[in-house]
């Protein structure tokens, strides 16, 4: 065709010969293409500049040159035309007598024929600015010339061909072309129904070629020529109306019974024998190619053949065109057939709503539902349900309730399939109370609509509602298909039902049913899920070992029981039995590694995602991040997150988890707004995570913006945020609106409960935390692991040991003894309410035993002052192979201090960065000053805190002022008040030591500066107060206290004990905080101190055998200490008293602490 191109596929272009070119596409777009030229006329002709064409198939198409049949690529060039479109065009060039195209375009003027009659109207394709040409239905026209045509039709355009050396023999109805050139081989018939125009050509070309290959259904080349032989013989002798009559039958017959190949040929033999094909035998033949993959080159075939014959907008054949192109996912093809209709019907609506719900292109079937408004298209059940079910699929919730709203209008509420699609819509969005009224309002159910209910309700988990729905539907009179078993058998597996489980297992075999994937996989992940491993295998080896589902269902069996050896052997035999991992089988392999402990293993499994191509999967990476994050490998985790190039919610929503797990709320509350930032609309998990990180800092106002984040969300009915949300107001101390949540909750489960419970307990509202308890057993909710840890806990911390005992003992009724973590909830219990020896037998019984268990009893026994058991107990702990870490450290150094074992303390501060690699937080600088400076060592406390490698916070310097106090050393006691008011103007106890520690050095004036300074400030000293439980009711006392009922019978008791005390040596020594002067102003009542109140109270109303439990808000005084000892020695009576540094264990006439405390 043109000189500067040469071979192409083997074939010299440049070769004299016949050349016919197909393409077909979808509509042409031109493209200029500057500087081609085009030589005209014969000789010497003159040069004419020309803008090219470009063609771009969606297809591929073929040329014939000389005797061979070439295949051309897209983007292949071709003279002047680069062959780069997308419409149907056909060229006809012939090289003998021409040299190129321009040429043939000259001649062909001189031989034109005017007019157009009898030619059909369709689309003109044009080269600007020098002249075009086009094909329909046979006919060349050039422009902007004159509107000349040659017309193959015509006698004297064949005349003018064969001039040229072609004989083109034309049937226009069945576009039927022969060429003949002089001495071919033999012809064989070629189909090219694939070309654009072209239904059925017979050309003169190898039936080896690749367009044989690629052979039409009209004309099926050699390897069918036997059949459409046998198939013509039908039509032999027949008019075109009785041919017509007999192709109808048959082809129905043949459709109906799946014989495609029968229909196909059918349909070709009435081509080749009466030619015209009208739209019903081309419907179908679209029939025939449905169902099957491999029929899926005729349909596009017959839609060429459609547009030959002027049907492509026929209405029977443009709808199941649109249907056939929407179910290969091909939605742009559909849409073209569709614009192009003469005329739209329900089908042809329907269709393309139907194709754009099932492809779950959400947007464009809306759409195309506001369009059939515009257009005043008369709404039916199958267009509303096509376009519900693309809302369910593109999650358009709000838009599937107004279009609901429309089947209301419309009166289609009674309509099944349209029911079903509403079901299906509101069980997607989780709102199972609309889905059950929908149903109830239908007048008739199907299977599809139980079978949707009940696997609705399988995948959320309702296992029960699901078996009802099961019942009802057997009760209406239908049989359960291979869906219906296989959402059961989900069903039974949430809700642990085996024995519910074999027998549906028992009806598929009875019923015949084949076992398919989706039966496979819920009958083996019904056994793994209720532990029944050995009918997993028994499933697994019956079943198809090619099946990666089923490997993957057993790996989370092996997972489940966190055998992570077994886990791991089998996920080998998968790799050597030659099965691929797929994306869903690294998460099972490595949850397991998450569960069991083995983090370096997940790290390998992870290297073997990253060489397997699943390094960005967002399935592997959502699992590899919550490893990583539950292990603390935050900086691990978050690289992985960065590196992913689309972040899903499932990502985001493992890294702010991760942060929450560790007590990281401020970085979890930054990775949700960086969430935000991306254009990730928060999902309930996350929401849930944010909630809980908010939980975590009390930052009640984030709190407030995700609480309302909920409702605009959608998310109002989620019980998992609700939950977070009465724990969120309950650990920021909001009772009211926490009770007022969780009354609003409907259905409440043991989490809900625990969320208050543990809220009120963590917020300090311990009291409200235990009534939460007692309600909760009322209600009949059931107890389980965290409710008696934060019971437990809100106990402890109220010293209630008699309601503890009660506590203990509903933890022995309901067999939780054994769990690990209310074991160590039970020794802080009896340690922190003074019974030791409780806690230490506690503390022997326990099965297993954790870094938890060891830090409490070692905490304990030093609060005790018994500082040298807790160090054998720590001995002990390490030869046990437990790591201790940094709040083993601190019971360490309490029990040094509480002891005086001064050198151990600081041999035990520095093996803490030597020996195990941590680093000391202010708190053991805090417990090194103090072992210190009650060993008077005060200058070399001093020494330690200004080397310090962190600044030194309120709590060391308190402590270096405290002990300042009591060994009288006021010069750095004022340095140590300096720095201390610097850090917290505002905290009493700070000008309370440092006026303490004035007066008991004399110096009266710096005593009353300080006093001064307090009342200047507005800073109110905390008055003491002492707590003892009696008769069920607990007693509080003030300083001086007048208010109690008893008052007066408490002061005579208490005169009567101070005789009897006086005279076995007591001396009253608390006079040395007032001069002289104030102690003879002050009433000597209102000096008595309340632990003396309550001890007295307890001692009048508490029978002998029963210890006194007093707590103290602040420290006890060396005045009360000593009084506590005479007076348990003259009465005989065991006092505990707890104040805010320790217990006292008070026992005839001593003390516990050793008098060091």
């Amino acid at each position: 065709m043109m000189e500067s191109h040469g071979k192409h596929d083997g074939v010299n272009l440049n070769e004299k010969g016949l050349m016919c070119m197909f393409a077909y596409g979808l509509p042409l777009q031109r493209q200029a293409a500057i500087g081609k030229t085009w030589r005209r006329g014969g000789g010497g002709g003159k040069k004419t500049q020309l803008m090219g064409a470009h063609w771009q198939p969606t297809l591929p198409a073929f040329a014939i040159v000389g005797e061979q049949v070439v295949e051309v690529e897209p983007d292949d060039e071709l003279g002047p035309f680069r062959y780069h479109s997308q419409e149907f065009v056909m060229l006809i060039a012939h090289h003998g007598a021409h040299r190129n195209i321009g040429d043939m375009l000259t001649d062909a003027r001189s031989a034109m024929v005017q007019g157009t009659s009898g030619l059909q109207r369709s689309k003109w394709w044009r080269l600007p600015m020098a002249g075009s040409f086009d094909m329909l239905g046979g006919s060349l026209r050039l422009a902007p010339w004159p509107p000349l045509l040659l017309s193959l039709r015509s006698r004297r355009g064949r005349r003018m061909a064969r001039k040229r050396h072609m004989n083109i023999v034309f049937n226009y109805n069945a576009m039927h072309i022969t060429v003949n050139r002089p001495a071919p081989p033999p012809p064989c018939g070629l189909g090219l129904a694939a070309s654009a125009y072209a239904s059925a050509w017979d050309l003169a070309a190898s039936p080896s070629s690749a367009l044989a290959r690629n052979c039409a259904i009209l004309s099926k080349g050699t390897e069918d020529d036997d059949r459409d032989r046998g198939a013509a013989k039908v039509f032999d002798g027949m008019t075109r109306r009785e041919a017509a009559a007999t192709l109808h039958r048959s082809l129905a017959r043949f459709v109906a019974h799946d014989e495609a190949e029968k229909a196909l040929s059918l349909v070709a033999a009435k081509a080749r024998q009466h030619g015209a094909l009208v739209s019903a035998d081309l419907a179908s033949a679209l029939r025939a190619c449905r169902g099957r993959g491999d029929r899926w080159p005729h349909v596009l075939e017959i839609h060429a053949a459609s547009v030959v014959r002027g049907l492509g907008a026929d209405r029977l054949v443009g709808n199941l065109l649109i249907d056939l192109y929407a179910k290969n996912g091909l939605l742009r093809w559909g849409r073209q057939v569709f614009e192009e209709l003469s005329v739209r019907d329900h089908v042809s609506w329907v269709a393309m709503l139907s194709g754009y719900a099932k492809n779950g292109l959400g947007i464009e079937a809306l759409g195309l539902f506001r369009q059939m408004h515009r257009h005043a298209v008369a709404l039916t059940p199958y267009a509303l349900s096509s376009v519900l079910s693309a809302c369910t699929k593109a999650d358009f919730f709000t838009q599937g309730r107004l279009i609901h709203a429309q089947v209301y209008k419309q009166g289609f509420c009674s309509e099944t399939f349209v029911g079903n699609a509403l079901i299906a819509l509101y069980l997607r969005y989780g709102s199972f109370k609309l889905a059950e009224r929908v149903f109830s309002d239908m007048p008739f159910c199907d299977r599809v609509t139980f079978n949707t209910l009940i696997s609705g309700h399988s995948q959320c988990e309702h296992g029960m509602c699901a078996l009802e729905i099961f019942d009802e539907m057997q009760s209406s009179g239908l049989r359960p298909d291979c869906v219906t078993v296989a959402s059961l058998l989900a069903a039974c597996a949430s809700v642990g039902d085996l024995q519910k489980g074999k027998q549906l297992h028992s009806y598929l075999l009875k019923a015949g049913m084949s076992l398919d994937y989706i039966t496979e996989g819920s009958l083996l992940d019904l056994y793994v899920k209720c532990g029944d491993i050995e009918a997993a295998h028994e499933i697994f080896d019956s079943g198809n070992r090619m099946n990666v589902v089923l490997w993957n269902l057993m790996l989370v069996a092996y997972g489940q029981n966190s055998d992570i050896a077994k886990s791991f052997e089998f996920f080998c035999q998968m790799q050597a039995a030659g099965i691929r991992p797929n994306q869903f089988t690294y998460p099972c392999i490595l949850r397991t590694c998450t569960c069991s402990g083995h983090i370096e293993l997940g790290v390998q499994i992870h290297s073997l995602s990253i060489k397997t191509g699943f390094e960005s999967d967002r399935y592997v990476t959502g699992v590899l991040i919550d490893m990583y994050s539950k292990y603390g490998w935050l900086d691990k985790a978050r690289k992985i997150l960065e590196m992913l190039e689309k972040k899903d919610v499932v990502s985001w929503t493992s890294m702010i988890a991760g942060y929450v797990q560790h007590d990281l709320c401020e970085e979890a509350l930054a990775t949700f707004k960086e969430m935000q930032d991306c254009g990730i609309w928060p999902d309930n998990i996350v929401l849930a995570s944010a909630a809980s990180a908010c939980a975590g800092i009390k930052a009640m106002r984030q709190g407030l913006q995700i609480h309302a984040r909920v409702y605009t969300s959608g998310y109002s009915d989620d019980i998992s945020i609700w939950n977070t949300l009465v724990n969120l107001y309950a650990r920021c101390g909001r009772s009211e609106e926490a009770f007022s949540l969780f009354q609003a909750i409907e259905y409440k489960d043991e989490i809900t409960w625990n969320g208050l419970i543990s809220g009120f307990g963590q917020c300090g509202l311990y009291e409200q935390a235990l009534k939460v308890f007692m309600q909760m057993g009322q209600a009949g909710a059931n107890y389980n692991l965290v409710t008696f840890v934060s019971s437990i806990s809100a106990s402890a911390n109220l010293a209630d040991i008699k309601q503890g005992k009660q506590l203990h003992g509903r933890v022995i009724k309901t067999g939780h003894t054994s769990e690990t973590e209310v074991a160590n909830a039970l020794v802080s219990l009896y340690g922190k309410c003074g019974s030791i020896e409780d806690a230490k037998m506690k503390f022997s019984e326990m099965f297993e035993r954790n870094e938890v268990s060891w830090n409490t009893i070692i905490t304990s026994f030093s609060q005790h002052g018994r500082g040298l058991e807790a160090l054998d107990l720590f001995d002990q702990m390490k030869k046990e192979g437990l790591k201790p870490n940094d709040v083993t450290f601190i019971g360490v150094l309490a029990a040094c201090s509480h002891v005086g074992l001064v050198d151990e303390g600081i041999s035990y501060f520095k093996s803490m960065s030597s020996e195990y690699g941590i680093n000391p937080t202010p708190d053991h600088y805090a417990c090194v000053v103090d072992i210190l400076g009650r060993a008077g060592q005060l200058d070399r406390a001093r020494e330690f805190v200004e080397k310090m490698p962190i600044p030194a916070d309120a709590m060391v310097w308190r402590t270096l002022l405290s002990a300042c106090k009591v060994h009288k050393n006021i010069e750095i006691g004022e340095l140590a008040a300096k720095h201390l008011l610097e850090l917290e103007p505002h905290d009493s106890a700070s000008y309370v030591l440092l006026s303490n520690a004035y007066a008991v050095t004399g110096k009266w004036s710096n005593r009353n500066q300080v006093r001064k300074m307090m009342r200047d400030r507005g800073v109110k000293k905390e008055p003491g107060r002492s707590w003892i439980e009696v008769k069920n009711a607990v007693h509080a006392f003030f300083v001086g206290d007048r208010l109690h009922p008893l008052a007066d019978q408490i002061y005579k008791f208490l005169d009567d004990l101070n005789d009897r005390i006086v005279k076995i040596g007591y001396k009253q020594d608390n006079y040395h905080l007032f001069h002289e002067k104030e102690q003879e102003r002050r009433d000597p009542i209102s000096l008595v101190h309340s632990e003396k109140l309550a001890v007295a109270f307890g001692l009048m109303s508490l029978p002998p055998c029963i210890p006194l439990r007093v707590i103290k808000n602040l420290r006890v005084c060396n005045d009360c200490h000593n009084w506590m000892k005479f007076t348990s020695g003259v009465t005989g009576r065991e006092i505990v008293l707890r104040d805010v540094y320790r217990f006292h264990h008070f026992t005839n006439g001593s003390c516990s602490c050793g008098d060091f405390w």
